[in-house]
């Protein structure tokens, strides 16, 4: 099931709107990458797109009906976010934080089952966390921390999967596995039954968006100023528009996808 935002406004207490006026059609089983600079409302709309935050204004439509149609319960059964910050007081194996995204499949006062237990194991170790599963989360680095709340999210099993910088902290070989294994359908290779997955991820990266994503978004003051295949919107005008950077859009062969090239002195406005 895909998303149908229309006309989305979210303001916090201390200034202008965060999101404002944001419509957009999200098609379902399509990898979108979220781009815009800094402050732009991109993790705030992941907020609203989750249930996390209500909107001042507007209305998202996801499965025939309104988020705030939904249960908090059915919506953690169909949508998992990865926050930009993840804090946790309690010193958690990250075992028992991965086996947190089975919680909305259990029911109450039930104990996990074995395939509770198997899809778990499954994950860490398709994530490279299992070798430290019984480590305290306070105990480990930022890097593995997060890996721990990318498995918990995909132990959710959920239709949708939303990422909020989820591999800022990571080293390029896990960002490029946890990326791969997010694009590919993970639900393969834990030998679940294939589903139709949809993911957004707010990503800084500009090249690793187009080098994943099926589409992209580019954001700025709150609202979509291009939207689509990552070949349409993927150009130097885009750029320049929403970062005010000149780039050069080149075609790489190795990866079969465009990428950008800038150079130091890349600023629109100053001399290049």
């Amino acid at each position: 099931m895909g998303f149908l935002i229309e006309n989305l406004s979210f303001a916090y207490r201390s200034g202008a709107p965060a999101v404002d006026r944001f419509s957009l059609a999200i098609d379902a089983g399509r990898f979108y990458g979220l781009v815009g600079p800094n402050g732009c409302g991109k993790s705030t709309l992941l907020d609203l797109i989750s249930g996390q935050r209500t909107p001042a204004l507007g209305h998202i439509h996801y499965g025939g009906r309104t988020l705030a149609q939904w249960t908090r319960q059915q919506l953690a059964r169909e949508i998992a976010l990865v926050p930009q910050n993840f804090y946790i007081n309690f010193p958690f194996s990250a075992r028992e934080v991965v086996m947190m995204g089975r919680y909305p499949h259990i029911p109450r006062f039930a104990a996990p089952s074995q395939e509770d237990e198997h899809l778990v194991d499954r994950i860490m170790a398709l994530t490279d966390t299992d070798r430290f599963a019984q480590r305290a989360v306070s105990e480990l680095s930022g890097g593995e921390r997060q890996r721990v709340v990318i498995a918990r999210a995909l132990a959710q099993d959920t239709p949708v999967l939303l990422l909020d910088e989820a591999t800022s902290n990571l080293d390029i070989r896990h960002t490029l596995s946890l990326l791969s294994l997010a694009a590919s359908g993970w639900q393969e290779r834990t030998q679940r039954q294939p589903r139709e997955r949809t993911l957004i991820a707010v990503m800084q990266d500009l090249n690793l968006a187009a080098m994943y994503c099926d589409d992209i978004i580019f954001m700025r003051n709150g609202r979509p100023v291009a939207c689509g295949a990552v070949e349409e919107v993927f150009t130097a005008e885009n750029i320049a528009s929403v970062f005010g950077v000149r780039a050069r859009i080149f075609h790489d062969e190795a990866n079969d996808c465009l990428q950008a090239a800038y150079r130091k002195n890349a600023v629109v406005g100053e001399n290049s």
